[in-house]
C-alpha cells in the first residue's frame, strides 16, 4: 500500500520550472531517499509534498488523503507529515520533554505524560526528560526532533539532509538507531540527502534526482551495480568507461580480457557491435607481470587496502587491491561481473 503517491509533479519559482512532471512512490513501511547533487531539486521535491511551496502543480496522496490537485491544496499542518530538518529545531527555552509534548495539545496532561513517556522510552532517554536542548548532543538532539515528530502519529516522515550536522563518527550509528526505530514501529520515511553512504545505509530504496527528474528509483544494490544512465554510473562513484565488444549474450572482450555479462539485456542480437561499460576500482585485479608495458607509478594506502594507480591510453585508472604494486609493471584483468552494457 502507498503510504505517499506523487503524480506528474511540477514546481516553479519566479515562473522557472524546477521539477516538472516527477512520479514517486513510498509505501508503508519504507524508507526512500531522494538523493543527488546540490542544487539537483531534492529539497524542493520534499517541501512541494509537505505544502511549504507555492506554484505547485499536479497530485499528491498523503495515505488515503489527497492533499494536492487541480482544485485542492491542503494547508501543512492537515498534511499529517513529520518533519525533521539538519538544524533539529528544537524549542531552547523548552524541556526535552516540552519539546516532545509540543504538538499534543489535543491530549489531556496525563496523555501527553504518558505519550512522552512511551517516545522517550522508544529512544532510550527517559532519564533527559527534564533536561533542555543545549545539554545534549547533537545526536541527541535530532533524537528528539525525530521522536517529537513521531508523537504526533505522523502518516509519514520527511527528513531534509536531517544527519549533515552530526559528528561523521557518530552519524552511522544515529543512522542505525533511527532506521531500527523506523522499522519496528512501521514508519514511512523520505529522506533527503546528498551523501551516498547516508542513502544507502540508511533507505530501502534510493530515488537519483538530476536537474530536477529522477534518473532511476532502485535498491541501493541496483542502483550501484545496474546503473540505468551514464550520469548514475558516474556519480555512484569514481571508475572508467570501456570500450568494448560483445561477443555473445554473456561474453564481453575488453582492453583488459574477457568479462562476463550477468545483466538482463538481451545482448545476443548486438554480437560483433561496440558496448560502453564502466568498471570502479575494486573490480580490477592487478598481479606482477614483468613483461607487462603498465607500471604502478603512484599509490597510497587507505586503510583497508591499496589504491594503485597507472597510466592506460592518457587516462589514469585506479585499482584497489590487498598489497602493494607501487613500482612494479602488472597485468590488469577484470574481476567482476559486468550487469549493465551502454550501447
Amino acid at each position: 500500500m502507498s503510504v505517499l503517491s506523487v503524480n506528474n509533479l511540477s514546481v516553479s519559482y519566479h515562473d522557472k520550472q524546477i521539477i516538472s512532471g516527477l512520479n514517486l512512490q513510498v509505501q508503508h513501511g519504507e524508507i526512500v531517499a531522494l538523493f543527488g547533487a546540490s542544487g539537483g531539486g531534492k529539497s524542493t521535491i520534499l517541501k512541494a509534498i509537505a505544502g511549504l511551496l507555492d506554484q505547485v502543480s499536479g497530485e499528491i496522496h498523503i495515505g488515503d488523503k489527497l492533499v494536492l490537485s487541480n482544485n485542492i491544496n491542503i494547508a501543512a499542518e492537515h498534511r499529517h507529515t513529520g518533519l525533521i530538518f539538519q538544524d533539529y529545531a528544537l524549542f531552547p527555552h523548552l524541556t526535552v520533554a516540552e519539546n516532545v509534548a509540543f504538538g499534543l495539545h489535543q491530549l489531556s496532561r496525563q496523555q501527553q505524560q504518558q505519550k512522552v513517556t512511551e517516545m522517550l522510552t522508544l529512544i532510550k532517554m527517559q532519564e533527559y526528560a527534564q533536561h533542555y536542548p543545549h545539554q545534549l548532543s547533537g545526536g541527541q538532539q535530532q533524537r528528539i526532533a525525530i521522536v517529537r515528530a513521531l508523537a504526533c502519529e505522523p502518516t509519514i516522515l520527511l527528513f531534509d539532509e536531517a544527519f549533515s550536522n552530526i559528528d561523521p563518527q557518530l552519524r552511522f550509528e544515529l543512522i542505525t538507531d533511527i532506521r531500527n526505530l523506523l522499522k519496528a514501529q512501521k514508519i514511512s520515511a523520505l529522506f533527503v540527502t546528498h551523501n551516498q553512504d547516508e542513502a544507502f545505509a540508511f533507505c530501502d530504496r534510493i530515488a537519483v534526482i538530476n536537474q530536477g527528474r529522477i534518473e532511476q528509483v532502485d535498491t541501493p544494490e541496483q542502483l550501484f551495480s545496474a546503473p540505468k544512465t551514464r550520469y548514475i554510473a558516474e556519480f555512484l562513484g569514481e571508475g572508467l568507461w570501456l570500450q568494448s565488444q560483445i561477443q555473445s549474450n554473456t561474453l564481453l572482450q575488453t582492453p583488459f580480457g574477457e568479462a562476463t555479462y550477468s545483466g538482463s539485456q538481451n545482448l545476443a542480437e548486438y554480437v560483433g557491435e561496440s558496448a560502453m561499460i564502466y568498471l570502479r576500482p575494486h573490480q580490477f585485479t592487478l598481479t606482477h607481470d614483468p613483461h607487462s608495458q603498465l607500471q604502478v607509478h603512484n599509490e597510497r594506502f587507505i586503510g583497508e587496502c591499496y589504491e594503485s594507480v597507472f597510466q592506460w591510453q592518457q587516462q589514469s585508472i585506479k585499482v584497489k587491491s590487498a598489497e602493494s604494486f607501487l613500482h612494479q609493471t602488472v597485468k590488469v584483468e577484470i574481476n567482476a561481473k559486468i550487469s549493465k552494457v551502454f550501447i
